[in-house]
């Protein structure tokens, strides 16, 4: 009887350990299974691009992907480029984005291997990240800023180089960037934006030195960019000229 119990008691003690080296391994493994989802995640963060594509062909960066019926994104993940066709995008849009990937294709030390994904046929790798497109790569600041404007103006050329005719947005960006290549200091961008900006509020009222050094002490203490004036006084000139000629 001695014997039986001995056995017994050995077996249980057996089966205990066995149980909590299968309870020690499992946690492991699933601690293992979390780093590697957010090894992965980190990486799409850090290396991944993702583009929108507007109806001219010019690429807007975005925070995550919406899939929407009538969308057009380009998906840069360095060695792969995905071009994802909404059911409803247009032919004009699906055409100028292969356009764009292969001008940033080029532009790669290692060209990528470009993919074309429509819309409720995603596959493949593709199809594994989907969740975390829509979820977005944007990794959460310390301190929130807002976002900087930054002038195009290699996307609006791209987009003339293929015999596109710019659209306001693109005329704006060629202003900007042709103002900006003039290096003026940033106290007279200042200026010239407050003398655009009272241009317009008082009409064909004659505008002073001293009103135009106030207004340009507001601009300033509003920490804009240097493209942030930049493309505020392009912008503000484009609409002045439009009113002129069609006063004129």
């Amino acid at each position: 009887m001695k014997t039986f119990t001995s056995v017994i008691s050995i077996y249980i003690r057996n089966l205990n350990f066995f149980f909590y080296l299968f309870l020690i391994i499992s946690k492991y493994i699933i601690l293992l299974c979390i780093l590697t989802i957010l090894l992965r995640k980190t990486r799409l963060r850090i290396i991944m691009k993702l583009y929108s594509v507007a109806e001219n062909g010019a690429l807007r960066k975005i925070g995550k992907l919406a899939f929407a019926d009538n969308a057009v994104y380009l998906v840069d993940d360095y060695k792969n480029m995905y071009l994802w066709f909404g059911q409803k995008a247009s032919k004009k849009k699906k055409d100028l984005s292969q356009k764009k990937a292969d001008a940033l294709n080029k532009k790669k030390e290692t060209t990528a291997n470009i993919q074309i994904v429509h819309q409720g046929k995603e596959f493949g790798a593709f199809l594994a990240m989907m969740d975390i497109l829509k979820k977005g790569l944007k990794v959460k600041a310390p301190i929130e800023r807002r976002t900087e404007l930054e002038i195009q103006y290699e996307d609006t050329k791209e987009l003339i180089d293929i015999g596109l005719e710019p659209d306001l947005e693109g005329e704006i960006t060629i202003a900007a960037h042709k103002l900006a290549q003039e290096k003026k200091s940033y106290d007279e961008l200042c200026k010239a934006l407050a003398k655009a900006q009272l241009t317009i509020i008082k009409s064909k009222g004659k505008i002073t030195a001293a009103e135009i050094n106030k207004k340009a002490k507001e601009i300033h203490k509003s920490s804009s960019t240097y493209d942030e004036l930049c493309w505020l006084i392009a912008e503000l000139n484009m609409l002045l000229k439009k009113q002129s000629f069609e006063q004129d």
